[in-house]
């Protein structure tokens, strides 16, 4: 990737928990390829495994502020008001990610018809045998339980459970969307 200074929002999504040091990553990651970071958004989503957590959203008022987002991003670039300077939440080093014990599984209504190997974003599940999931390289993402036409898609019950009970606390609660400039 080569950015040659163009000017960049980062946006990160996220399931009400907290999206850690995902901005300076991303921001790094960006920096070294050679783009100019301006502004970044973190935006709520409904959480893509526990989804009792933050559900519904992002709802009318998320969209709204978003967009309201969007104007000021795009009046401060057209002004040049945007620092080339963004100071951003998160910590250098980056937290340690250890993943998550939850890996869907198929089973036993999968037709093998291969729909989540090509939705899948990270690659953890071959064409060649859409039945299996490559554990090590899946991020738990649930993309392909939702995808899934047959529902044959699924993770432990049991796991789903406690993975609720441990993130009730963190979860829980009204976050709002944020702009930084």
């Amino acid at each position: 990737m080569r950015g040659n200074g163009v000017k960049t929002v980062l946006i990160v999504v996220y399931g009400n928990r907290a999206y850690d040091d995902t901005f300076v990553e991303l921001q790094d990651t960006l920096i070294s390829s050679g783009f100019s970071p301006v502004a970044a958004v973190a935006a709520i989503a409904e959480h893509s495994i526990m989804r009792q957590f933050a559900a519904g959203r992002p709802d009318t008022q998320d969209e709204k502020e978003l967009a309201e987002f969007a104007v000021t991003i795009r009046s401060k670039m057209e002004s040049g008001e945007l620092s080339a300077c963004l100071n951003l939440p998160g910590n250098r080093p980056y937290r340690e990610y250890g993943g998550i014990p939850m890996k869907p599984q198929a089973g036993k209504g999968c037709t093998e018809c291969g729909l989540c190997a090509g939705k899948f974003p990270v690659g953890a599940i071959d064409a060649a045998a859409p039945s299996k999931t490559d554990t090590i390289r899946c991020i738990s993402c649930m993309r392909y339980v939702v995808i899934c036409p047959q529902k044959s898609q699924s993770v432990s019950k049991t796991l789903l459970f406690a993975g609720s009970m441990k993130l009730k606390k963190a979860c829980s609660g009204y976050r709002k969307n944020e702009l930084f400039l």
